[in-house]
């Protein structure tokens, strides 16, 4: 009998929904410090494919404004999930990008490999539209589970809006502080 119940407990353990994704909490100069490439940019095209075993949606992000590196008018943004040749592949924590959106992207870009999103949601900040002037930048809160930095303690992450001058400055000051803008 104890066996029986200690086996249905250990099923009942196994079958309860786990995180997929544990993501690092990043704080804005993190992001910016990590970052080889920040630019605001428009989504103008969207395709899927296989790398290795991964698919990837690519998007095309016309560029309007460079805050960190070199951008040329429009880059490649990979992130992680899609469906390519009948096969789907979703990866949490993975931002959903829209055509015609207008975004700051906080960017990674190796030696080789594709150009991601830093901290994947973390490092995208959505542009309010139809805002002329001083648009509000939105990051939305991530609803994956996240560790502080350093302690490895579980922490809510929460949604971080300013206004897009409010943004620059913020960039442009960590640049400063931190090192180049390469």
């Amino acid at each position: 009998m104890k066996l029986r119940l200690l086996a249905a407990f250990c099923f009942a353990l196994s079958a309860a929904p786990l995180p997929a994704a544990t993501l690092e909490q990043l704080s804005l100069d993190d992001m910016i410090a990590k970052s080889t490439l920040i630019v605001r940019g428009q989504v103008t095209g969207s395709y899927a494919a296989f790398s290795g075993k991964i698919i990837y949606t690519h998007y095309t992000v016309q560029v309007s404004e460079g805050f960190k590196g070199s951008a040329a008018a429009s880059v490649d943004v990979a992130v992680p999930g899609g469906t390519a040749a009948g096969y789907r592949q979703t990866f949490e924590g993975a931002p959903a990008l829209l055509a015609g959106a207008e975004y700051v992207f906080f960017l990674w870009r190796g030696d080789s490999g594709p150009t991601q999103v830093v901290g994947l949601t973390q490092g995208l900040f959505a542009v309010a539209s139809g805002g002329a002037g001083d648009p509000a930048v939105t990051r939305a809160a991530s609803r994956e589970a996240m560790l502080e930095a350093g302690t490895g303690r579980v922490v809510k992450d929460q949604t971080l809006v300013m206004s897009l001058s409010q943004l620059r400055s913020r960039i442009a000051a960590g640049l400063a502080a931190g090192g180049s803008a390469q």
